[in-house]
């Protein structure tokens, strides 16, 4: 005879099914439920989440640096920089100012999805705050699948909103399981609305995974710059520069789609400019390596450090206008360039100052990271600003140095509306008699 063989199911897989099992039942109670109502219960979770003083927020502040590798006080500064305004009447100002255009016309209704299925990518709270509630608020459950990197917040903000309306907190399931097991991956991309973040490859990985019928929104790979006039870089403005500069580097150890990996320094003088700079940068990130210790890193992260430290190196002692300021270990760099050419950045708190004569320059320099820039930081433009050109090559945001980490809610991340891709419209025409 032969030996029998038992294929136990797969219990991650089996999780998910149950979860949208449950999602089921609690989505036809919140179709059912008045918009406002949910709206109001969502404004009164973030009023929770921004206050300082709550216990969602020591609860995350005292678990997330376990998980992530942050250091304390980098979690502390990063949460109170970017939740201090994500107040609930915020939340409902947005929501209301985006469904309100839509749902003006006559007849017109939304028509939530059953299901949306968020996959988390990275390891920054508000993303994920944010994109938890974003479903709920046109009635859609949700179910998600927490970063491997974050499992914690997904989970605390779904307890949130059950503490809040126990009801509406039965429509968000969290789930967890291997990237690569196609049993659970089916059953989580089966909903009518499928929301992913990630690289490049992980999105389109997904994508083609869906049928055609399906609403795809994904969130790809992308990062932030600050643009900065010659004038800002005199005193008495250079060191307040660099301080709000420092912090935008420093907040979530430039981990972040919203950290700046390259500064361009604009104008005739800019060569002189960004050595300036670059110089006054490195003294704050010194400074801010006290205040907040960098996180936890490991030995390829270190080495990749190392060796762009020493490419810097060699093309400074083959005669190149290139300086490179660094601590002792890896904690912070700054290598201040000698063109404007875009050469990446290792992250953890390593930056390129890049002069730039005009912004000419500027354009042609962002040409070939244009479909990954989200944010910029400007300063030190009076009269020709480069708004037009940053616009023109993909930012979707521009702010002042310093507050790169704190967009507010009505963000239109990657150019979109925050809620209007996650529904359905429908418009009822009135009756007529043949």
């Amino acid at each position: 005879m032969g030996e029998l063989t038992i294929h136990w199911p797969d219990a991650d897989a089996e999780r998910v099914r149950a979860a949208r099992g449950r999602l089921d039942v609690a989505g036809r109670r919140l179709r059912a439920r008045s918009r406002n109502d949910i709206l109001d219960a969502l404004g009164s979770v973030f009023d929770l989440w921004c206050n300082a003083k709550s216990s969602w927020r020591r609860e995350l502040l005292e678990r997330l640096p376990a998980v992530t590798g942050f250091g304390s006080e980098v979690v502390r500064v990063g949460l109170d920089h970017g939740l201090s305004h994500w107040t609930g009447a915020a939340l409902g100002d947005a929501l209301r100012h985006e469904l309100g255009p839509m749902l003006g016309v006559p007849r017109r209704r939304v028509a939530p999805f059953a299901m949306t299925s968020l996959s988390l990518a990275g390891c920054i709270p508000m993303p994920t705050l944010l994109q938890c509630v974003l479903p709920l608020a046109v009635q859609s459950a949700v179910l998600v699948k927490s970063a491997s990197r974050d499992p914690v917040t997904p989970e605390l903000v779904a307890r949130s909103i059950a503490s809040v309306d126990p009801e509406l907190g039965r429509c968000i399931e969290v789930v967890a399981f291997p990237g690569d097991d196609p049993q659970c991956a089916t059953h989580f991309l089966a909903s009518e609305c499928v929301v992913a973040s990630g690289s490049d490859q992980t999105i389109g990985a997904i994508r083609a995974r869906l049928r055609a019928s399906q609403r795809f929104v994904g969130y790809g790979h992308k990062l932030s710059i600050a643009v900065v006039g010659t004038g800002a870089t005199r005193e008495p403005d250079l060191f307040d520069l660099a301080r709000r500069l420092s912090l935008d580097v420093a907040l979530w150890d430039q981990l972040g789609c919203l950290s700046p990996l390259a500064i361009y320094v604009v104008g005739v003088d800019s060569d002189q400019a960004a050595a300036t700079l670059g110089r006054a940068l490195a003294e704050a990130l010194g400074v801010r390596e006290q205040e907040m210790p960098r996180g936890e890193v490991d030995r390829a992260t270190v080495a990749t450090i190392r060796q762009a430290r020493d490419e810097a190196d060699m093309r400074a002692a083959d005669g190149r206008r290139v300086r490179v300021h660094a601590s002792e270990g890896s904690a912070w760099t700054v290598v201040v360039e000698d063109e404007a050419v875009f050469r990446g950045s290792p992250g953890h708190r390593f930056v390129r100052v890049h002069p730039v004569p005009d912004l000419d320059g500027l354009s042609a320099a962002l040409r070939p990271i244009g479909r990954h820039l989200s944010a910029a930081a400007v300063a030190g433009f009076d009269t020709e600003t480069p708004e037009g050109v940053l616009t023109a090559h993909g930012a979707s945001r521009l702010c002042a140095p310093g507050s790169l980490q704190a967009p507010a809610v009505s963000w239109p991340h990657d150019g979109r509306p925050i809620l209007l891709p996650l529904t359905r419209f429908t418009e009822v025409e009135a009756a007529t008699r043949e």
